[in-house]
């Protein structure tokens, strides 16, 4: 059964996985969950759940995924410690090139942090590494931005991509996708056949949608979306589907007013349009919410993080 469809039938909350800000421990993993996707309680008295001991010693942007294949979940992250005072230039022109990864098979007991160092020679860091499951080929496809200096042009972000099926082992890193502008922090979601694919235009500070009816990089049509191009200074897109109706939520992360996420609702991917929800809509906790994710989980699942990490 296609993964979106199992949503419907099985999943009856949400785990949202996200970093904070760039402090002593806003830099790790934090964990918040919601039996609705629109009003959230932070696990661990709002404290970091996982921490990285390993590289940079920072994480940023974490994205967790259910692997249809061995029944486990992972979380992949940007080994990145801004709060180390190294600075922006430093962490994109020769930032670390390696992906944080942890595994577990109940989302309570995690894995040591371990690192997968991508083979770019010339890139600065991978940022923001992501995946999606490709049900045709039976393999993750992780994907990330690198700024890139290539020929004599300037160096800019590119996103790149690899697969894997056991996130141990992986395929040599392509380009997945290059534009005249810096492009960053892209997410994707399937629909039916469909897959939908939101990006940070780096330069406009905007985000972008597309669609496709595959994986292939040069498939993708760009969408018109007046809500997401008048929508400037935001970041770290994340989309899920709702448990209980045909609706998506797309959060945006408002970091050029350091608010954190803001949801978006449609009822239609396609259609590119989005409702932006008002404060009276919504709750996002107590901690400021930057670049995460949000996984759709069973109503046991909540159960088990909130017993382990308290509300």
């Amino acid at each position: 059964m296609p993964l979106d469809q199992l949503i419907d039938q099985s999943y009856h909350a949400y785990l949202f996985v996200y970093f904070t800000v760039e402090d002593e421990g806003g830099e790790q993993v934090y964990f918040s969950v919601s039996q609705d996707g629109l009003h959230w309680k932070d696990l661990n008295g709002g404290k970091p759940v996982l921490i990285s001991g390993i590289g940079e010693c920072g994480i940023r942007d974490p994205f967790i995924i259910r692997s249809p294949l061995d029944e486990k979940f992972y979380i992949i992250a940007t080994d990145l410690r801004i709060a180390s005072e190294k600075g922006w230039d430093a962490a994109q022109y020769s930032g670390s090139r390696s992906i944080i990864v942890w595994e577990s098979t109940d989302l309570v007991h995690w894995s040591k942090e371990r690192s997968v160092n991508i083979d770019l020679p010339d890139a600065g860091c991978v940022w923001a590494p992501e995946t999606i499951f490709d049900e045709e080929t039976e393999e993750h496809l992780i994907f990330w931005a690198s700024m890139v200096k290539r020929d004599e042009n300037p160096a800019k972000q590119i996103i790149y991509s690899t697969r894997t099926k056991d996130f141990k082992y992986y395929s040599t890193p392509e380009i997945y996708i290059e534009r005249e502008n810096h492009i960053i922090d892209t997410t994707m979601i399937k629909d039916g056949n469909t897959y939908y694919r939101y990006s940070k235009d780096e330069t406009k500070k905007c985000i972008i949608v597309e669609q496709s009816s595959s994986l292939i990089p040069s498939s993708f049509v760009e969408l018109n979306s007046t809500v997401l191009d008048n929508m400037l200074g935001v970041e770290g897109p994340a989309v899920f589907k709702f448990n209980d109706r045909n609706e998506w939520c797309l959060m945006i992360d408002q970091f050029a007013a350091k608010k954190g996420y803001l949801p978006l609702v449609t009822d239609d991917l396609s259609s590119g349009q989005f409702r932006i929800l008002n404060e009276s809509e919504y709750y996002l906790g107590d901690t400021l919410k930057r670049h995460g994710s949000i996984l759709n989980i069973t109503s046991t699942e909540y159960e088990s993080l909130v017993r382990a990490y308290k509300v």
